[in-house]
């Protein structure tokens, strides 16, 4: 696994709590960009250690403590693009763990100099 990249993803204040309580419940978790399987191009949370992490997944960064992966092609394919952690009602289709509490993650790509974003052009991404 590689670290070379970092503070690559924020979370908003709803995706921070979700990830809060999901590590209260399971212990460490992480947080995975898929890339098209299961629940298409979603982001899934498992309990550390049942991803085996492999030389070309990256850490983007951490939201909420939890760390943030995506595979190296991936994250190039798609123009190196910084991310933005939310919930939507209703359990995801596929194994992700905030199921359980009857949400799913999204994932948006927030450019740094959007309002909207929680994305700061001078200093990087806000804090949680």
């Amino acid at each position: 696994m590689s670290s070379g990249v970092t503070d690559r993803v924020v979370a908003t204040d709803a995706a921070a709590a979700v990830l809060r309580h999901l590590t209260a419940t399971f212990g460490p978790i992480i947080l995975f960009q898929s890339g098209g399987c299961c629940d298409g191009s979603s982001p899934i949370c498992l309990q550390d250690g049942e991803l085996l992490l492999g030389p070309e997944d990256v850490l983007l960064g951490e939201v909420a403590g939890v760390p943030f992966y995506i595979d190296r092609e991936q994250f190039e394919r798609w123009n190196r693009p910084r991310f933005e952690l939310d919930t939507r009602p209703g359990p995801a289709e596929g194994f992700s763990l905030e199921g359980l509490v009857g949400v799913h993650f999204t994932i948006g790509s927030c450019a740094a100099d959007s309002s909207r974003s929680r994305w700061n052009r001078n200093q990087g991404p806000a804090s949680e």
